[in-house]
């Protein structure tokens, strides 16, 4: 006596061994033996063989017709042998065959969208109405299976269906893995055997590899587009007392978002003060204001060659930019100083207007402003007919002074290996770069005197107030670094913590509030110290342990994080581009890790074969290779030792005294997964 049985879903049969009231012992063809559930045995019979009986009733289900035999089935429970009999028997009194039983088991079974599980081997059939939805919603999905099977097939040609280029970063970055778009990259990824990042761009879906890194980082960032909202911008309403100072303020030409200005005041008379004035969103972008959501929103401004996308609307920007020729509202830090000895003396902070004489700019005058010409007006020989040289000749003296203080602090010198590199678009419409303008690449050695003016007196301003802050008892966001040890990182805290890299007690970035969302919430809470001295911690916008401050110090990290990568990013393209538009096939580089090495010219860190095991600091030829846009990568072979002459030279030490973890660019990510099941497994009817 042989048995048909279910076990786990699906349909065995075999020889009977024993039977007893609730299980049986039966031996399959394979000659294992199992036991069975007698509930679980639901059809016994002697012949034919079991393997014929199951090859049988597969081979007879498919002829039956679902939409007649749901008709046939009785609108209560039934069992498969009861519509066998109606569907297969002429003689409602006579079974139907052993075969067709069988057959119309394993159809039922198979068709749950018709007929519903009731228990073994019974069924009830769905409703007239269920069952036009499922039907409705199988066909969708076979007509999506060959949509997705369409799709494939074009992109495996090189051509890239419309729907796919429109998705095109949401497939590659944040897939939908259930959409009909992405199933067909992967099919077509897995047919061809080509990485889906390559398929795309093989198939003309990738026409731009700047466009390609642009709008994936907008697709991540900027979903909702770069516009702003619609806001009025806020101006301040309160009367302020007018500076009697002459304030300049000195940037790149490009920079529209001017946040400081300095002024100096009592030269010669042996007793200096130096302003440092800040501008003064804060006295009208009020906490929780519609102005201050779009700039939480963005958290800083987002920069980049030739673009960038500010973090306060325009008319925002421009109603308290330090522009030239108007008295604009600041925050201003006086510190007064011995004018021989550059002791500090005092420092008091004032909510005024200060006039602005003169935006001076970088890029003009940073070969007129030279050590050269310090040197000679430190001896007091400054050019009388040049503006602001006694003004400048006296900052630099005083940064160099605060700049020596500062590396007493940190144990060990400040040292400038590498140069700034500024990138310089042909692009005079202004708009976001198409990727092919002629690119040009200048050098701004680091420390340069007017770098050097103005990165002391914001690191004086920074840790001034953020003592002044601390000492006031009201909270600001911090930056601060425990010690120089390697791998000592610096980290955001609401807390005044010493910055061991810089060399001072505290430093609270406070200094770029139109363009750094951080220095804007400082900036309400000096303000706050300003005005109410010290019942400032009562007032202040932020208090002690504010989860709102921790939440702003998060997003802000995340978002500085993002941008800055962004930017390190477009900036390799333009190096990659500026090489192709130049011919330049070699270059000097210096090794410093692994099979890393540095360009000398240009900001370009690259893997470059025979590079393994050469000393940090050795200075060799690299012969460049094949340039990849998309992947951002180059690669590189060495040619030469060009240092062996100088093997003792002490210069590798210096060298790597102030070396940051660099590294070439890697694979850009893609979530895309190849190992995805299959598209047509995915449309399987539920």
């Amino acid at each position: 006596m042989f048995v048909l049985f279910e076990e786990a879903g699906k349909f065995l049969a075999g020889r009977i061994m024993t039977e007893a009231d609730s299980s049986l012992q039966v031996e399959l063809d394979s000659g294992k033996r199992v036991k069975v559930k007698a509930v679980n045995a639901l059809l016994k019979f002697e012949k034919p063989a079991p393997a014929e009986m199951l090859a049988a009733g597969q081979r007879i289900s498919q002829d039956i017709e679902l939409e007649l035999a749901w008709e046939f089935a009785s609108e209560e429970e039934f069992g498969f042998a009861d519509l066998a009999r109606d569907y297969f028997s002429a003689d409602p009194s006579k079974p139907a065959s052993l075969e067709q039983q069988a057959a119309a088991l394993f159809r039922l079974f198979d068709s749950p969208h018709y007929f519903r599980r009731a228990g073994k081997g019974r069924f009830k059939k769905a409703p007239a109405d269920i069952l036009q939805l499922a039907l409705a919603a199988i066909e969708k999905k076979k007509q999506v299976a060959l949509q997705i099977e369409g799709w494939a097939s074009e992109l495996a040609l090189g051509n890239c269906p419309d729907p796919i280029r429109e998705q095109l970063y949401k497939i590659l970055f944040k897939p939908d893995k259930n959409s009909a778009e992405y199933k067909a990259v992967v099919d077509a990824s897995r047919s061809t055997h080509i990485a889906p990042l390559d398929l795309l761009q093989r198939s003309g879906a990738i026409a731009s590899a700047y466009q390609f890194h642009w709008k994936r980082f907008l697709f991540e960032n900027f979903p909702k587009g770069t516009g702003f909202a619609a806001v009025t911008a806020p101006t301040h309403s309160e009367v302020l007392p007018l500076a009697n100072v002459r304030a300049f303020s000195i940037d790149d030409s490009s920079t529209t978002e001017i946040d400081d200005a300095l002024s100096v005041q009592g030269l010669g008379t042996g007793s200096i003060t130096l302003g440092i004035h800040i501008a003064a969103p804060g006295l009208a972008v009020l906490p929780g204001s519609p102005v201050d959501k779009l700039g939480r929103d963005r958290f800083s401004t987002v920069y980049m060659p030739g673009y960038k996308l500010t973090m306060l609307p325009d008319a925002v920007v421009q109603n308290y930019t330090l522009l030239e020729g108007r008295d604009c509202p600041a925050v201003s830090l006086y510190v007064t100083l011995d004018e021989a000895t550059l002791e500090i003396r005092e420092s008091v902070t004032r909510i005024e207007l200060v006039p602005i004489a003169s935006n001076l700019r970088h890029d003009v005058l940073d070969t007129t402003f030279t050590e050269e010409f310090f040197e000679v007006a430190h001896a007091g020989a400054a050019p009388a007919e040049i503006a602001w040289a006694s003004e400048l000749t006296f900052l630099h003296r005083l940064a160099k002074h605060l700049k020596g203080l500062r590396e007493i602090v940190r144990g060990k010198p400040e040292n400038f290996n590498r140069p700034d590199y500024n990138f310089k678009l042909d692009n005079p419409s202004g708009n976001a770069p198409e990727g092919d303008e002629q690119v040009s690449i200048s050098i701004r050695k680091r420390g340069a005197p007017l770098d050097l003016i103005v990165a002391e007196a914001m690191i004086l301003a920074n840790s001034t107030w953020g003592e002044w802050l601390d000492q006031h008892g009201v909270p600001g966001i911090y930056r601060s670094q425990a010690s120089m040890a390697p791998g000592v990182k610096v980290r955001m805290g609401t807390k005044a913590m010493p910055h061991a890299g810089l060399g001072v007690k505290s430093y609270a970035w406070s200094t770029s509030p139109l363009r750094r969302y951080t220095d804007l919430v400082n900036q309400w809470q000096i303000i706050a110290c300003a005005k109410h001295g010290r019942t400032a911690a009562l007032v202040a916008p932020f208090k002690a342990r504010d989860a709102e401050l921790f939440s702003i110090i998060s997003g802000f990290d995340a978002a500085y994080s993002v941008y800055n990568g962004f930017q390190s990013g477009i900036e390799r393209y333009w190096t990659l581009k500026y090489l192709q538009q130049n011919g330049i096939t070699e270059l000097t580089a210096t090794a410093f890790k692994d099979n890393l090495v540095r360009a000398d010219d240009y900001p370009l860190v690259l893997a470059a074969t025979g590079a393994q095991g050469l000393p940090r600091g050795a200075q060799v030829r690299i012969k460049l290779g094949e340039i990849d846009e998309i992947m951002l990568d180059i690669s590189g072979a060495v040619t030469e030792r060009l240092d062996l002459d100088n093997e003792n030279d002490p210069q590798g030490a210096d060298f790597e005294d102030n070396e940051q973890d660099d590294s070439s660019a890697g694979p850009i990510a893609i979530a895309v997964d190849m190992d995805e099941p299959a598209a047509d497994a995915q449309a399987a009817p539920a």
